[in-house]
């Protein structure tokens, strides 16, 4: 599948590249991780903390819908995961690798972003956004 930027520019680029940029982009000044949490992110989970921003910027490139489901199980804290879900029901989720076996991700429910942007971790989405852009060439 090739992806066609919802940007008036004359690019595509592929699921693969659109992960790389990701992946490549990811750090602890992009995760959505509070204070008390961001301790356990580190390079070797480089997606822990990161789903909020991360779909946020695929829905930017690609539309779709941004889906949001409870995380629950085990010995850790209650928390939500975002990814994004497209026509036809393709579903992208470059951050789900996050999470261990015994947590259980709940049945997923769309999200109506904010019409001014996202309200919560702002500068991180910001900081994602532009590292992907940039790696894109966008």
């Amino acid at each position: 599948m090739e992806l066609v930027p919802r940007y008036a520019v004359a690019v595509t680029h592929t699921l693969v590249e659109l992960e790389r940029a990701f992946r490549v982009s990811w750090s602890a000044e992009t995760t959505c991780l509070d204070a008390g949490s961001l301790t356990r992110w580190h390079p070797d989970n480089a997606a822990h903390g990161q789903c909020g921003p991360t779909a946020l910027v695929v829905q930017d490139l690609l539309g779709g819908d941004l889906l949001v489901a409870d995380v629950s199980g085990g010995d850790e804290d209650d928390e939500v995961h975002y990814w994004n879900r497209f026509p036809g029901g393709l579903e992208i989720d470059l951050t789900r690798e996050q999470f261990t076996d015994h947590r259980i991700i709940g049945e997923p429910r769309v999200v109506v972003r904010p019409p001014g942007g996202p309200r919560a971790y702002v500068n991180e989405y910001h900081r994602l956004r532009a590292s992907v852009l940039s790696i894109l060439n966008l």
